[in-house]
């Protein structure tokens, strides 16, 4: 989660928040190969980013592979300040500032991710990265782990995973 930056003619700069909903948030976080459920945060959520606000009236419909995908105003024509600059969450355990390489594959391909292995492990929905409810990715979706008969043991197997 944090605020969106974007990289474009040789600048970062942030997304203004007009019209940013959800299913804008699903571009990016597809984008940036993450998992979680997609959620879009405006005004500022993340804090207020500096330089160029280079993107607003972005409008995804949610099935694209990149922003650049999405209708949008011209680059760099916007009428925001960064006050409303856009943010997602994907995953409620990661907390930085993304940066999107708009690029086509052919250009470049920015830090390729591996796919997740069945049985990964994560932490949802606590207040920092070392706590929060067991998920275990398993047939290509994250589900939750029922607590009948968990103990420390189990919590122990959990943390040597992360």
């Amino acid at each position: 989660e944090g605020r969106v930056e974007v990289y474009h003619d040789g600048k970062w700069g942030t997304i203004c928040d007009d019209q940013w909903d959800d299913r804008d948030a699903e571009v990016v976080c597809r984008q940036l190969g993450l998992s979680g459920t997609p959620k879009a945060l405006s005004w500022a959520h993340y804090g207020q980013g500096s330089g160029p606000i280079l993107l607003d009236e972005v409008q995804c419909s949610g099935n694209e592979l990149s922003l650049d995908q999405c209708k949008k105003s011209d680059w760099g024509q916007q009428n925001c300040d960064h006050i409303e600059d856009a943010g997602v969450s994907c995953d409620p355990f990661t907390a930085m500032v993304h940066r999107l390489f708009l690029f086509s594959p052919a250009e470049c391909c920015p830090f390729p991710l591996p796919p997740l292995a069945e049985g990964t492990v994560r932490l949802a929905g606590g207040r920092s990265p070392g706590e929060g409810r067991v998920e275990v990715y398993y047939n290509g979706d994250w589900g939750t782990v029922c607590d009948d008969g968990w103990t420390d043991l189990g919590a122990q197997v959990v943390c040597r995973q992360l």
